[in-house]
């Protein structure tokens, strides 16, 4: 029997993989099965059962590529990267640009994906923190909350920004907010389209958040 390279298993997990973010776009999450991606690869259960002992192990991988393949990290640290040298307000609509950028982008794909991992979270939450902890690493959610986190609590704390709310309170009404378009959008967008479509498009939605953020922040009425 011919010896099994280490290049032969990541090409074979990575068939996996994608034939697993295929049918994830294709169908929900929560409804793809290991008999789907068994049919989708052409590999046996018995090969398959090879490199994953379940569909999880699999949804873990394919998250990690999908973080990988998908990053706003960079973009975040360019716009904060120049924080010092811009009004704060500039700073904030600069975020939700790219943010919505980024989720036009990806509406149908990876942010469908990541909206409904949140669903299956609410129903099998076990199922979840072991996607996650195969997946590893950070989000790009969880990223941009910590970066913002530190960019606003620096402005606050110097007395540059007079914020109506705490720090604790504008990052959780962030992300509350960006769950919520997020959220709406996809729904509007993928599965139940309606008069009110035209008004949940991404680069709306954030429009408002920015303005609205700097509403909290006291730089703007």
């Amino acid at each position: 029997m011919p010896k099994v390279t280490e290049e032969y298993i990541i090409n074979k997990k990575k068939m996996i993989t994608d034939a697993a973010y295929e049918l994830c776009l294709e169908k929900t999450v929560s409804t793809v099965t290991m008999q789907d991606i068994i049919n989708r690869t052409g590999l046996s259960q018995g090969g398959i059962y090879r490199f994953y002992r379940d569909i999880d192990e699999i949804f873990g991988d394919m998250l990690a590529d999908m973080r990988k393949k998908v990053t706003i990290k960079e973009q975040v640290d360019e716009i904060l990267g120049q924080a010092d040298e811009l009004p704060a307000a500039e700073v904030t609509y600069r975020i939700c640009d790219m943010l919505a950028e980024h989720m036009e982008a990806e509406l149908m794909g990876i942010q469908k994906i990541d909206f409904e991992m949140s669903i299956l979270a609410m129903n099998a939450p076990e199922r979840v923190d072991k996607i996650l902890t195969k997946a590893q690493g950070m989000g790009n959610k969880e990223y941009l909350m910590r970066r913002m986190s530190e960019f606003y609590k620096k402005k606050l704390d110097s007395g540059e920004l007079h914020a109506k709310v705490n720090e604790i309170e504008l990052l959780s009404f962030i992300s509350s907010a960006y769950t919520g378009i997020q959220s709406c959008c996809i729904v509007y967008n993928c599965y139940n389209k309606s008069p009110f479509t035209p008004a949940y498009q991404p680069r709306i939605q954030f429009k408002v958040l920015a303005k609205t953020i700097n509403y909290l922040l006291g730089i703007e009425k």
